[in-house]
């Protein structure tokens, strides 16, 4: 059996009807648009098969590791804050911050991959976005990336140790990104050294 829709219904689903069907020829629709493409970076052979990070990527490499040291001894220290500590600074002890940035290193690294922005090659991932974002790209991730920013961690935490990175952690952000990669020949330097040193 068949029943007239309401007056109410026809009221709601006329307009309905007239505005899917105007959105074809409104000018500027997306008739007129150029379609969104993207395509993958073309990754050469020492970004595709080296152990160790590219070196024209290592300063990306190293913000994304002092990055997420950061955000691990960040998360260990609001661990130890508690409503009736009356907004204190609490430092975590020499075990607890040796056993976070071992852990900071060994996590999976699974949120970093590669992608071209302006025919150039950039590490991406938490921490690392900077200036406008394009509308449109593809990101490789997974393969060697995860394993080569976990060295690279690793690589930092020997060569300056546990003690200094907490205490420029303890100086903000900023101090422990210029800890690791600024200086003379840190990774982000201008003067840094392209040779193929290993990480």
């Amino acid at each position: 059996m068949l029943t007239e829709p309401s007056p109410l219904t026809m009221r709601l689903s006329l307009p309905l009807t007239l505005l899917l069907l105007g959105a074809w020829a409104i000018p500027g629709g997306s008739e007129d648009r150029a379609p969104l493409t993207a395509t993958a970076p073309q990754l050469d052979d020492e970004e595709k098969y080296s152990a160790h990070m590219p070196a024209h990527l290592r300063c990306d490499a190293c913000r994304a590791v002092a990055y997420q040291m950061w955000q691990h001894l960040a998360k260990a220290e609001a661990k130890l804050h508690t409503p009736d500590s009356g907004g204190r600074q609490w430092e975590l002890s020499e075990s607890v911050y040796i056993d976070v940035l071992d852990k900071s290193c060994s996590q999976s690294w699974q949120g970093y991959g590669v992608r071209e922005v302006n025919q150039v090659k950039r590490l991406t991932g938490p921490g690392l976005s900077k200036g406008p974002e394009p509308s449109i790209s593809v990101m490789i991730t997974g393969g060697p990336w995860p394993t080569r920013l976990s060295m690279t961690c690793f690589h930092y935490l020997g060569e300056f140790g546990e003690d200094q990175i907490y205490e420029a952690h303890q100086q903000g952000q900023g101090a422990l990104e210029a800890l690791l990669c600024g200086g003379l020949q840190g990774a982000c330097s201008e003067e840094a050294p392209v040779t193929r040193t290993e990480l």
